[in-house]
């Protein structure tokens, strides 16, 4: 009851105010603060993927922006030498409207960052674009073997069986590459684990699955009983540090992330910015209002 009463008034506060809090989890309003904050974290040798915050667009004029939009960002970031991809959500490019019009702007995106020898993240979306952004990662994945990646959800029932089915584009040379986290929207249980133990039974299997099939997982948790899961599974398929990593988000638990750092982990931090922080927070509240009391949580206990 009182997540929701948060969820539905933060909408109605200033945005100055929100703001306040909102700054030690978003990289920055603009990409000059998103890339300076990327180079700190490279000095403390953590690399980043870089995301501009906004989604679930109404016309595909916007699309045609945010494709702009991102094609500079790769532009200026691999201009400032940053270390780090980038991550994108499909229906920021048109998905939901035409995914033909969304596929070839995002295709135009992941050849930019190709030009570079970088990679792109399609990042995972609500179970009714599952299919769709699947869809788009193998497309994209026989033309750019080494420069695009995709998101699973470890929440969702038939993720295993997604990942099985990923065996025919995955090769030794250019392994499918995903980044395995637990899953952020509401589903019904259905299609979708709500016990933790449950979640983080398979979020484990996931992970055990790409390491026997030598798929590179990147490891998106927070969570130290996944993370110590994860440990054993490296040691138990003598896993090279260069076959995988762990990510975490922006302004979160820095002292786990340090952590891994020290035991000569791979760290990749995922780095948000934009002018659209403020509906991205509020919507993000609205679609999971547990969210939060885990903000309240880490505002007052810093990380």
């Amino acid at each position: 009851m009182i997540n929701q009463i948060i969820a539905s008034l933060l909408p109605h506060l200033p945005k100055k105010l929100v703001w306040m809090f909102s700054k030690e989890y978003i990289a920055g309003e603009n990409l000059a603060e998103a890339i300076a904050n990327a180079k700190k974290l490279n000095a403390q040798g953590i690399l980043t993927t870089l995301d501009v915050l906004g989604e679930f667009i109404t016309t595909l004029d916007e699309a045609e922006a945010n494709k702009k939009e991102y094609l500079e960002v790769i532009e200026e970031a691999e201009r400032a030498g940053v270390k780090g991809n980038y991550s994108l959500k499909p229906t920021f490019f048109g998905l939901l409207l035409d995914k033909n019009v969304a596929y070839s702007h995002i295709r135009e995106v992941v050849a930019k960052a190709a030009t570079f020898g970088n990679f792109v993240r399609i990042d995972m979306e609500d179970s009714p674009c599952t299919d769709m952004e699947i869809e788009l990662y193998r497309k994209l994945k026989v033309e750019f073997p080494a420069n695009v990646g995709l998101v699973i959800q470890a929440y969702l029932k038939r993720t295993l069986r997604d990942l099985e089915n990923m065996k025919d584009i995955h090769t030794s040379e250019h392994p499918v590459n995903l980044r395995v986290c637990k899953g952020i929207y509401i589903e019904p249980e259905s299609i979708a684990y709500k016990k933790y133990s449950d979640i983080n039974e398979y979020f484990l299997k996931d992970i055990e699955y790409m390491f026997q099939q030598k798929m590179y997982p990147a490891i998106a948790t927070h969570d130290i009983p996944v993370i110590e899961g994860a440990y054993e599974l490296i040691e138990k398929y003598k896993v090279p540090c260069e076959k995988y990593e762990f990510q975490m988000l922006y302004g979160v638990t820095p002292a786990l992330r340090r952590s891994i750092l020290d035991k000569g982990h791979r760290m990749r931090v995922y780095v948000p910015f934009g002018k659209q922080w403020f509906g991205y927070c509020t919507r993000r509240l609205k679609e999971n209002p547990k969210m939060a009391g885990v903000i309240l949580k880490a505002l007052f206990m810093k990380g």
